[in-house]
């Protein structure tokens, strides 16, 4: 048996609670981890309310959908790890435990730098960042980028990994203290979206690329800044549907994409993980990257930690210790 957090119901963060959970088993092609911490995700959130159910055949009622830990015992079929290996790892779901098993493909080595705890919050915001912005939104160097919640998990990993390959960053805060927060990261220009428009500030066509976590009322906005050819990615939407222009996507030839990370395929996750490390891991290991982690919790402080992401209150990663 060993330590988790599970819920029975959906609902508010205090549906969570501890409890004993048969530990898992390692298959052929998986790792058994004995996790150090667990890196929150506002998808978390989602699934808690019932609204982001868990891939079939996953744990699904345990969160979490990232870890760092020690390698306790390796499948039958796996060659790349053994006993004893500090990693990272994406999971499809159950991270929110003290052992979790995972397709030996979907884990990554400790970045020089990083603590094992630190780790912990890398591999979603990571791996999300460089298949959305790099792989599927083509960034090019010099060219300027729109990412929004720039203080959040995600936000605060693409800020650096985009200044880090050469483009412009550009991002949206609601406080002064995001705001400079974003700046340290290597934001060039970060407005603050209560009070300052978006294409009075950034000025219409003047981005090639947004990464767009909000939605809503900003698809249009985002149609007016976005130059010809300029790409649309969406990573979720927080407000819900927004109403498209055709005719002008149409004459500023706009390409308007979408993706989820967590129901692709091993093998894909398993690409995604190899061209991280080769391309991402540099800029991870440099002088200039900063820690996205601000907060970290005991695991028995989980409902703490869930009010405080849901009041978004914070910056940067929230982590799940045990």
């Amino acid at each position: 048996m060993m330590k988790a957090v599970i819920f029975q119901d959906y609902g508010n963060p205090s549906v969570l609670e501890i409890s004993q959970y048969a530990k898992p088993q390692p298959k052929a092609n998986e790792v058994l981890i004995k996790v150090a911490a667990t890196g929150m995700n506002r998808a978390d959130l989602a699934q808690r309310k019932g609204n982001y159910p868990a891939p079939k055949g996953c744990v699904e009622n345990i969160l979490g959908l990232e870890v760092s830990g020690i390698v306790e015992e390796v499948g039958d079929a796996v060659s790349s790890w053994k006993k004893g290996d500090e990693v990272c790892a994406l999971l499809p779901g159950g991270g929110y435990a003290e052992y979790v098993t995972v397709d030996s493909g979907s884990c990554l080595p400790i970045p020089k730098g990083f603590s094992l705890v630190e780790a912990a919050g890398l591999p979603e915001v990571l791996l999300t960042v460089w298949q959305n912005i790099f792989q599927i939104g083509k960034l090019q160097p010099k060219e300027n980028v729109l990412i929004y919640g720039g203080s959040g998990g995600i936000g605060s990993m693409a800020i650096q990994l985009v200044s880090g390959f050469g483009a412009k960053a550009w991002t949206l805060a609601s406080t002064a203290e995001k705001i400079e927060y974003c700046q340290s990261l290597g934001a060039e220009k970060v407005i603050n979206y209560r009070t300052q428009d978006l294409i009075e500030e950034f000025g219409k066509n003047s981005v090639d690329l947004i990464l767009d976590s909000v939605g809503g009322k900003y698809l249009d906005k985002n149609i007016d800044l976005l130059n010809e050819e300029g790409r649309l990615v969406y990573i979720n939407a927080m407000e819900g549907k927004g109403e498209l222009n055709i005719f002008k996507m149409m004459q500023k030839r706009i390409h308007l994409t979408g993706s989820t990370l967590r129901s692709r395929s091993l093998a894909h996750k398993k690409q995604l993980v190899e061209e991280a490390i080769e391309k991402a891991y540099p800029i991870l290991e440099s002088n200039r990257f900063k820690s996205i982690n601000t907060k970290k919790f005991a695991i028995d402080d989980v409902i703490k930690a869930h009010e405080l992401m849901e009041s978004r209150d914070f910056m940067g990663k929230i982590l799940l210790c045990f």
